[in-house]
């Protein structure tokens, strides 16, 4: 029996989910970041069903959620993830470097770099946008309070932080006069929470802040649960590509002889089936002929940047603003 967990409950749940079936043969861990529980959870039946048509074998998946970089972390420590579907290719770069549980080449193992869907930033505001929330200089205002996740824990928050440092050195012209507009949004926020969806919790249940900078997927995911009538998606004219990549866990799937299952897990991403999942649950997928027409309405136009164009690729942008005396610590001051 598959655990399905609407926002509002999964928003104080452990970690860790589990779905499948107490006389599944074999098991998957799926380690992720924080708003693809329901994703996963609907995904999981489906994979599930199509798995026992094809091969007549019984499986089980569970899921494990948090900040991409708590869970990133912990599987570096050893948390025996079968597969990952995290935030940011970083956090995968990592496991492969530190751990040496996957290949360095494992972006190339799957289509489209491994990217069965994307996300960007978007704004969440009360009814009414009562601040006048339209861009990202609107967030640096005298009076706006400003809800965001700590970019040390958290692969959103990373994103939400680059978006705002993307816009500002677009308009201002320098990456000194970004900086300097980075670090007066900070401190707008009044709380750091380790990850997106306790950002969440602190926005829409403890009604802190005027503005929240989350994923356009956990936005949706907030006024489907919450309803319209208390919050609005703010879209801002240009915001950053959010690419979210997924990966198997070469020496965990070898010691727990999931190989052949892990693959077709993930494989199933990019099936029509998984394509039109992800779209249903507010992603931008990669194949969109294959999604709900309906859904795929949600999704309006703006102009992306990107980590590789504006900021040279993962592994600069972490050495630059988010490493131990980087940039985010240069101006954050708690």
């Amino acid at each position: 029996m598959t655990v399905l967990t609407p926002l509002k409950s999964a928003l104080i749940l452990a970690a860790v989910l589990f779905s499948g079936t107490a006389l599944a043969e074999r098991t998957l861990l799926n380690v992720s970041y924080d708003p693809t529980r329901e994703l996963y959870q609907a995904f999981n039946q489906s994979f599930i069903a199509y798995w026992k048509d094809k091969t007549g074998e019984t499986v089980s998946i569970q899921q494990s959620h948090g900040g991409a970089g708590k869970q990133t972390r912990a599987v570096i420590d050893g948390l025996e993830a079968d597969v990952l579907t995290l935030a940011l290719s970083y956090d995968i770069d990592q496991i492969a470097k530190q751990a040496r549980l996957l290949p360095d080449n494992w972006q190339s193992r799957l289509p489209n770099n491994s990217l069965p869907y994307t996300s960007t930033i978007v704004f969440l505001v009360r009814k009414g946008n009562p601040k006048g929330i339209k861009n990202w200089d609107d967030l640096i205002k005298e009076g706006v309070s400003v809800i965001t996740p700590n970019p040390k824990t958290s692969g959103g928050a990373r994103y939400n932080y680059l978006a705002a440092w993307a816009f500002a050195e677009k308009q201002l012209g320098s990456a000194e006069a970004a900086k300097a507009f980075v670090k007066q949004l900070y401190k707008n926020v009044p709380v750091l929470d380790s990850g997106a969806r306790g950002s969440t919790t602190t926005f829409v249940q403890r009604g802190l802040g005027d503005v929240l900078l989350t994923w356009e997927n956990e936005a949706f995911l907030a006024l489907k649960e919450f309803g319209e009538g208390q919050f609005e998606i703010i879209v801002p004219p240009a915001s950053i590509l959010a690419e979210t990549p997924v990966a198997v866990v070469d020496k965990i799937v070898k010691k727990n002889e999931t190989q052949d299952l892990a693959e077709a897990y993930l494989q199933y991403l990019f099936s029509p089936a998984g394509q039109k999942l992800a779209a249903k649950h507010f992603y931008r997928p990669y194949q969109p002929e294959h999604a709900d027409p309906e859904d795929l309405k949600r999704f309006p136009k703006l102009e992306f940047f990107t980590v590789d164009k504006n900021f040279g690729g993962w592994h600069k942008a972490q050495k630059d603003h988010f490493d131990d005396g980087g940039s985010f610590d240069q101006i954050y001051v708690p």
